[in-house]
């Protein structure tokens, strides 16, 4: 059995690891705040018995991949083939996982980031080995979305390329290969100023958030309105990619809207008026 590690219990953690240990891997997980992994764990569970009565997996997958997930010091991580980090989008916080990663995994092990648009390549040379270092951006929620992009960094080995897209496929995903290392991939580069300009639209009374959501369902045939779905991303997640494309590439494509800032904003002050556009 081959063993994935996730650093990171979160949203993406969690959900990175319910796919990993579904789909027959053994699955290290890791998170620096207590008990992180045992609520993740409990979340995981949940969410797959819930899957099992509706008939959308045989009840005996659930123990068999409850089993596979373990709560692991990330001095286990030796074990791994590949390991996956899924912390925090804040660059500093990541580069520190991966030295102390960098120094635990075995020298043919894989490193990927699940970063959402920091550069793979500045990551990677925060280890040693960064021709075994790529981005794997899975997307929000991870069990259930299909695409995997595989951001390579300028030191990226077309041998990890490969090695990760086969591990997608038994993940049951469907991969892009960016081929250059540029802010926000492909899927961000194209998603921010669609929720950057519906949120100005929104500013300037053009439409009400309900027919701004409407519109873009019905006319552009999306599944979600644009401001359904940064509200569903995090709005703070949302600031925090533009704010970052927007330092990159000095483009006002990229310049959040002050009704996102005032939402954040509120949102940390603990109003209920911050938690997004719909009060989700």
């Amino acid at each position: 059995m081959q063993t994935i590690g996730v650093v990171g219990a979160g949203t993406m953690g969690s959900g990175i690891s319910q796919l990993a240990a579904l789909s027959g891997f053994k699955v290290l997980m890791h998170d620096s705040q207590p008990g992180a992994v045992l609520r993740a764990k409990d979340r995981i569970a949940g969410r797959l018995n819930r899957s099992a009565a509706r008939g959308q997996i045989v009840a005996g997958a659930v123990e068999d991949a409850m089993d596979r997930l373990m709560d692991a010091p990330l001095e286990d991580f030796h074990e791994a083939e590949l390991v996956i980090e899924a912390v925090v989008e804040v660059m500093d916080v990541k580069k520190s996982v991966f030295r102390a990663l960098d120094a635990i995994v075995r020298p043919e092990a894989i490193l990927a980031t699940n970063t959402s648009s920091f550069s793979i390549t500045e990551l990677s040379r925060s280890t040693s080995r960064p021709s075994q270092f790529l981005g794997m951006h899975f997307f929000n929620p991870a069990p259930v979305m299909k695409l995997v992009e595989l951001v390579r960094g300028e030191d990226t080995s077309d041998e990890t390329v490969i090695y990760v897209q086969e591990i997608s496929r038994i993940l049951g995903k469907e991969t892009v290969v960016v081929q250059k290392d540029t802010p926000g991939f492909v899927v961000n580069r194209i998603l921010m100023p669609l929720f950057i300009e519906a949120m100005r639209i929104l500013e300037e009374g053009v439409a009400s958030k309900e027919d701004i959501d409407k519109a873009v369902q019905l006319g552009l045939n999306h599944p979600m309105g644009p401001l359904t779905l940064a509200d569903f991303t995090g709005l703070d997640v949302d600031l925090e990619v533009m704010d970052y494309l927007y330092d990159e590439f000095h483009d006002d494509r990229f310049a959040a809207p002050q009704v996102l800032r005032r939402l954040v904003r509120a949102g940390r002050l603990g109003k209920k008026n911050g938690r997004g556009f719909y009060q989700y």
